[in-house]
């Protein structure tokens, strides 16, 4: 008798253990975190790129005027791909673009520049990350459509035609 039960006790194992993995497999373990759109902007300083100097963000948001903040580094192939779509918002009149540079050596940044030239109006240095934690970024590059300091829409991931689009429509 205990032979004959210990196939199907097996088997009801096997079975079991096949389900938890199959299920598992089945669901995203992806993190993505919530948008919080409408949220306001941190208050924060933080240093001017290539600079002594340091600038808060009440000196660089103004109301009444659409900013994009990118996240990007020299060392990122994402901000290589969005940066011709960077460059296209930079040469209109109804926002204005801001750098933050994260994690990256300044020499690097620079070359990057001096080669795809710069569409930001101002960039500022997140050397540690701190700030790039504190606006709710995971990864770069990442961007913020902001408008009276107040995130209207982000963008996880390298801009791409459909959020290039999305945010021209948005700031017309």
């Amino acid at each position: 008798m205990k032979i004959k039960f210990l196939p199907f006790f097996l088997t009801i194992i096997f079975l079991t253990i096949f389900f938890v993995f199959y299920k598992s497999l089945q669901t995203s373990n992806i993190y993505t975190p919530k948008t919080n759109l409408e949220k306001n902007i941190p208050l924060f300083t933080a240093d001017i790129f290539d600079s002594n100097k340091k600038i808060s963000s009440e000196d660089i948001f103004k109301d009444n005027i659409y900013y994009l903040l990118n996240i990007w580094a020299s060392w990122c192939a994402p901000c290589r791909e969005e940066h011709i779509f960077l460059m296209d918002l930079s040469k209109s009149k109804k926002i204005e673009i801001i750098g933050l540079n994260y994690k990256d050596k300044i020499d690097n940044a620079k070359k990057f520049l001096n080669d795809f030239k710069s569409p930001y109006k101002i960039i500022i240095s997140d050397l540690d990350g701190t700030l790039s934690i504190e606006l709710g970024a995971y990864g770069v590059p990442e961007s913020y459509l902001i408008y009276n300091k107040k995130i209207l829409k982000k963008v996880v991931g390298p801009i791409s035609t459909n959020s290039f689009s999305a945010i021209n429509k948005l700031i017309k």
